[in-house]
């Protein structure tokens, strides 16, 4: 199985709502799928620890990208507007402490939990902010700002919390998906980094402040 267990409902003292509602902790090992595009859409996961990539299978059978969460994003909340279907494949980067909360039971708990609801809310507007400016940054930045913001939201610079400096471990393959260039190119990008000293990479990428000039430069 890909998940090695479900732990008690005190584990989850973490979580931003009441011990009232019901949700099951899940732990996957690194590498393991979380769900699969086209599964059964029942539940809403929260990352309590851990990173999640998500990717699409094109019809051609193209993989892409899309995006890698961390601790205290969610995912699978799709299923909340009625898609019976998962529209993404998520997987464990690293291993991950998950609470699935099944649908209705979500749907209970915006409904009556108001802190969870304002903060769910907050949550979802913050991330469709962060879809138009993934969209822009394509649009528009050269290829060194998309790997630099990349490298900066996978640290979580700008969240409330202190950035994590150490990365999760991302091949440069999947930072080239992300980006949308070529490995090379990343590898090239990651030398200047590393050069400039924005950076250091040896088993894992570790992100420092001077990363931020590379956004800032005209």
């Amino acid at each position: 199985m890909d998940h090695i267990r479900k732990a008690p409902v005190s584990d989850t003292a973490t979580f931003p709502i009441s011990a009232s509602v019901k949700r099951n902790v899940i732990e996957y090992r690194r590498s393991a799928r979380i769900f699969t595009q086209g599964d059964p859409s029942r539940d809403v996961l929260y990352i309590q620890k851990g990173g999640v990539r998500l990717s699409v299978v094109s019809e051609a059978g193209k993989e892409a990208v899309i995006g890698i969460l961390g601790s205290a994003d969610f995912l699978g909340e799709a299923c909340l507007s009625g898609l019976p279907f998962r529209m993404l494949t998520a997987t464990a980067i690293i291993p991950t402490t998950l609470l699935a909360i099944d649908k209705t039971e979500m749907i209970r708990a915006l409904h009556e939990e108001r802190s969870f609801s304002d903060r769910f809310i907050s949550y979802m507007l913050s991330r469709n902010s962060r879809v138009e400016e993934d969209l822009i940054d394509q649009l528009f930045n050269s290829t060194e700002k998309r790997l630099a913001r990349t490298l900066l939201l996978l640290a979580r610079y700008g969240k409330q919390d202190e950035p994590q400096k150490m990365l999760p471990k991302v091949s440069q393959e999947v930072l080239a998906e992300m980006v949308g260039t070529t490995r090379s190119r990343v590898n090239c990008f990651l030398a200047k980094f590393r050069k400039l000293g924005f950076i250091e990479c040896k088993d894992t990428i570790r992100i420092n402040n001077s990363l931020l000039n590379v956004l800032l430069k005209d």
